[in-house]
C-alpha cells in the first residue's frame, strides 16, 4: 500500500486526537529514522525523549527477544525475576527506596498523587488535602494528571477535575509559600518544565521548596518523566541540585520504546502511604517491561551514558549559542544537557520551523508556540550536532529571505 493509502486508512479508523505530520516512519538505525519512501531523517526528538539509546541497539533488542521467548506476562499476583532486577537497579540509580511500575508517565503521576494523599490521610484522617502545582506545567492527560497540569486550555473541557489544586509561579519561591496552609499535602513540579517551554528549576527555588517541605512534613513530588534517565547528564535532573524528593515519577526513556513508567518514594513515605488494596495494575511491572528496564539501566552504566551526555551537551549548547548570535529570530536558549529549547521571536512560529526542518530531513518538536525543543537520543555525536545546525542555518536563511 502507498503512503497516502496508509494515511487515509489511519484517518478512517484512529481517533483524531493528533494532527500528525504527513510522514510514514518505517524503521530506525542509530540516530536516524527512515520513512516508507526511503527518506532519511536525523532524529532530534527521540519519540519525545523516549529513544535514549537510539534505534537498533542489539543488546537491548536481544534482551527483549529472549524475554518474549521466556515469559511475557503473569500479573502482579506473583513474583517475576526481571522486574525485581529492574526495581533494584532503578532504586540504586535514583537513590530512592521503593518503586511501583506503571504503563505510562501519566499513570506514574496518578500513583504519586494517590501516595501523597494517602500519606496525609494516614496522619490526620482528613480528605480535604490540597496539592500545589506549577503554572505552565504538564503532567499528563488523565484526569488526575490534568488536575495538576498548569495549562487552563488543557483543563477547561474536563472540569471539575479531582482534588483541590492550587497553582504557583515556577521559580518563584514566595509564590509557592503563599499557597501553603495546614491542608497542603504535596508540592508537585517538573525539575525542568518541558511542554511549558524548557525551563529548568533554579537552585534557589528547588532547594527552598525542599526545605519548606521538610519543615512542614509536606511531600515534594518531582516529575522526571521527560528530564530524567540521563537527559541532563545526571541519571535524574534533581541529583545535580543535591536534594532528594519524597516521591519521583519517571517514564519515557525508562523503557526506551517499551511502554513503562514508575513512581518511586522513600521508605518513610512507603511505610505511611499505599497499602495492599490501595493501588494496582494488571500490566505494570510484567516480565517483558522488567527485562527492558533492566537492560536499559545496564547499558546506561556500561556505555557511561551520563558522562557522554555531559560531554556532548556542552558542544550542543555552544553551537546553539552560536546560532542564537547569528539569527535575530532566536531570542533565548534554555535547558540542561540534551534537553534544550530555542525560543523564537513572537512573529515566528516554532511549528513553521519544525515543518521546514522535517522537509529537510530533521525531526524537531516544539514546546508551545515559539520554542523549538531538542531532546535527541543520548548517543548523538558531534557530527550529528553539526548536521542539525547546518539544517537550521539553511532554514533560518530561507526565512530571512522570505521576510525581506
Amino acid at each position: 500500500m502507498e503512503t497516502s493509502g496508509w494515511m487515509e486508512q489511519a484517518e478512517g479508523h484512529i481517533l483524531h486526537t493528533y494532527n500528525r505530520y504527513p510522514v510514514m516512519l518505517e524503521r530506525g538505525e542509530g540516530v536516524y529514522l527512515y520513512d516508507t519512501e526511503g527518506k532519511k531523517y536525523l532524529d532530534f526528538a527521540a519519540g519525545i525523549a523516549v529513544q535514549a539509546l537510539g534505534y537498533g541497539n542489539q543488546a537491548y533488542n536481544n534482551a527483549l527477544k529472549e524475554q518474549i521467548d521466556r515469559l511475557l506476562h503473569t500479573s502482579n499476583l506473583y513474583y517475576n525475576p526481571p522486574i525485581i532486577e529492574a526495581a533494584e537497579k532503578l532504586c540504586a540509580a535514583s537513590g530512592m527506596e521503593r518503586v511501583f511500575f506503571t504503563n505510562s508517565g501519566t499513570e506514574a503521576i496518578e500513583g504519586a498523587i494517590k501516595a501523597a494523599k494517602k500519606y496525609a490521610y494516614e496522619k490526620d484522617g482528613r480528605t480535604d488535602h490540597e496539592i500545589i502545582a506549577m503554572e505552565h506545567s504538564f503532567h499528563g492527560r488523565s484526569l488526575g494528571a490534568l488536575a495538576v497540569t498548569g495549562n487552563a486550555n488543557y483543563r477547561a473541557p474536563f472540569e471539575p477535575l479531582p482534588g483541590i489544586v492550587k497553582f504557583a509561579e515556577y521559580n518563584n519561591l514566595e509564590s509557592v509559600v503563599s499557597q501553603i496552609n495546614e491542608k497542603t499535602c504535596a508540592v508537585i513540579l517538573e525539575t525542568i518544565q518541558g511542554e511549558g517551554g524548557i525551563y529548568p528549576a533554579t537552585e534557589e527555588f528547588l532547594m527552598g521548596i525542599k526545605q519548606i517541605c521538610q519543615e512542614r512534613d509536606i511531600l515534594l513530588i518531582l516529575d522526571e518523566i521527560q528530564c530524567g534517565m540521563g537527559r541532563t547528564g545526571f541519571m535524574f535532573a534533581w541529583q545535580e541540585y543535591g536534594i532528594k524528593p519524597d516521591i519521583m515519577t519517571c517514564a519515557k526513556a525508562l523503557g526506551c520504546g517499551v511502554p513503562v513508567g514508575a513512581f518511586l518514594m522513600t521508605d518513610q513515605v512507603a511505610a505511611a502511604s499505599l497499602k495492599p488494596g490501595d493501588h494496582g495494575t494488571t500490566y505494570g511491572g510484567n516480565p517483558f517491561v522488567g527485562a527492558a528496564v533492566s537492560k536499559v539501566l545496564d547499558i546506561f552504566q556500561e556505555q557511561k551514558i551520563t558522562e557522554h551526555v555531559r560531554e556532548i551537551s556542552a558542544y550542543l549548547e555552544e553551537q546553539l549559542e552560536t546560532l542564537k548570535e547569528k539569527y535575530a529570530y532566536i531570542t533565548i536558549r534554555r535547558g540542561k544537557g540534551l534537553m534544550q529549547g530555542l525560543e523564537l521571536r513572537s512573529d515566528l512560529s516554532a511549528g513553521e520551523i519544525s515543518t521546514k526542518a522535517l522537509e529537510e530531513g530533521l525531526i524537531l518538536i516544539t514546546a508551545g508556540s515559539h520554542v523549538l525543543r531538542m531532546v535527541p537520543p543520548l548517543i548523538i555525536k558531534r557530527e550529528h550536532v553539526d548536521e542539525m545546525v547546518e539544517i537550521l542555518k539553511k532554514i533560518f536563511d530561507s526565512v530571512s529571505n522570505e521576510k525581506k
